[in-house]
């Protein structure tokens, strides 16, 4: 069993991340010349204080980026651990590529359609999947098993 393969979906969440990076300014910065907002004027402020300025589909892409700092930050650190522990393969690795998964799903509904039902199903059963994991890990470092 190769008890590194759960470091594949590792990296490509990350790079989901990165890509969704792209996304959000690849839509935010037209739409904020659009909006005439001067830039190299602007002081402080953060994301929110464009909520209601910019569109609300330009805005989700800034919120589903902000939703793929948050929870996955847990996924890391499991299965960075299962891996350092050898058991990031066989239904470990399986996990990892169903909770990636379900995210890049997530996020494509969060910045095309936005339906709160269907984002939040999807957002529900990676959560499940990331327990799963939480629990694996916890059964394998705590329980010894």
């Amino acid at each position: 069993m190769d008890n590194q393969a759960i470091l594949a979906p590792v990296a490509v969440l990350a790079l989901w991340s990165m890509i969704m990076w792209l996304w959000l300014y690849a839509t935010r910065i037209p739409a904020m010349k659009q909006a005439k907002l001067d830039v190299w004027q602007a002081t402080g402020g953060t994301g929110q204080n464009l909520e209601g300025v910019l569109p609300a589909s330009v805005q989700w892409k800034a919120h589903n980026y902000n939703h793929l700092m948050e929870q996955p930050t847990v996924f890391y650190a499991v299965a960075l651990a299962l891996a350092i522990g050898g058991m990031g393969g066989g239904i470990s690795a399986q996990l990892a590529w169903a909770y990636v998964a379900l995210r890049i799903v997530h996020s494509l509904i969060q910045v095309t359609v936005n339906r709160v039902l269907w984002r939040f199903s999807v957002f529900a059963l990676a959560s499940l999947v990331l327990l799963a994991l939480c629990l694996r890990t916890v059964g394998a470092f705590v329980f010894g098993g």
